[in-house]
């Protein structure tokens, strides 16, 4: 018999037989559940759930849905379902660092993550061939001053035309607007350097190193109007010592973040992650 593979996320008010009720409103549909994941938060007194299950082909998803929508209402559930075999498409954004993109490039291309690209977006040209090498749409749209809303309006327009689910800060410098970051609320993660805020600006690497810093790492987060201070999906470091150079901070920095953005991306595009006010919850 065949079967489809679906995630069900949820999060909503803890109290008694939340998962009663869901493992057996999928069991009278006749799923399987592959895996399961759970957490209940004390301070905010909210419950959290992702499961993972296979669906009867004589089960529709509609059905499927429709179940849980009248499950949704009676716990007060914030709850998706997501079809586990589609790929989540993709729009890269980049400036002039592309160890960022290159690694999401090569990460797609090979299958480690299960997503697609839908095109990358630059405000500068360096990328465009790196880009066309790995089949993807470049697309190059300068920003300034003048023309910063213009160019937003470009990139949401594509994010629209390309049914596109994330999209990826990899290393773009620019600071997106109010606006831009309400419409991506959710499905928008950046990468930065665990510096800030101590080492803003302009190579921070080489600020790190006049300050003889130990442990350098990068942080990827959700985007939020609050720059550099949306929900934090993923963080890592690695230590250093007096015998580097600043180039050597530089090189080790870059392969934290980009090591970083591809867990929060696949976090993400596998449904494992659920906001919990300013916080996360990412199941492993």
């Amino acid at each position: 018999m065949l079967h489809n593979d679906y995630i069900l996320t949820l999060s909503c008010p803890d109290r008694t037989g939340i998962v009663y009720r869901v493992s057996g409103l999928l069991f009278e549909l006749g799923c399987n559940i592959l895996d399961s994941q759970q957490f209940g938060d004390e301070e905010t007194g909210r419950f959290f759930l992702r499961v993972h299950f296979d669906l009867p082909a004589t089960t529709g998803a509609d059905a499927l849905q429709a179940r849980f929508d009248a499950l949704a209402q009676d716990y007060g559930m914030d709850m998706q379902i997501h079809d586990a075999r589609r790929k989540q498409r993709l729009l890269i954004m980049v400036s002039k660092q592309g160890h960022c993109l290159n690694d999401l490039l090569f990460r797609v291309k090979s299958g480690q993550l299960h997503a697609e690209i839908a095109a990358v977006v630059s405000n500068h040209n360096d990328y465009a061939d790196l880009a066309t090498s790995y089949g993807v749409p470049f697309h190059h749209l300068p920003v300034s001053g003048q023309n910063k809303a213009q160019q937003e309006r470009e990139v949401l327009d594509l994010v629209a035309r390309e049914g596109v689910d994330l999209v990826v800060l990899a290393r773009y410098m620019q600071i997106l607007s109010s606006d831009m970051c309400r419409a991506l609320s959710g499905r928008a993660i950046n990468i930065h350097h665990s510096f800030l805020p101590s080492f803003k600006g302009a190579r921070p690497y080489h600020q790190a190193h006049q300050r003889g810093v130990k442990i350098i790492g990068a942080t990827a987060h959700y985007v939020t109007a609050d720059l550099d201070e949306g929900p934090i999906i993923e963080q890592d470091i690695e230590r250093v010592d007096h015998t580097m150079t600043a180039q050597d901070l530089t090189q080790v920095g870059s392969d934290v973040e980009s090591l970083v953005l591809s867990r929060a991306v696949r976090s993400h595009i596998e449904h494992r992650i659920l906001l919990n006010g300013a916080r996360t919850v990412v199941f492993r």
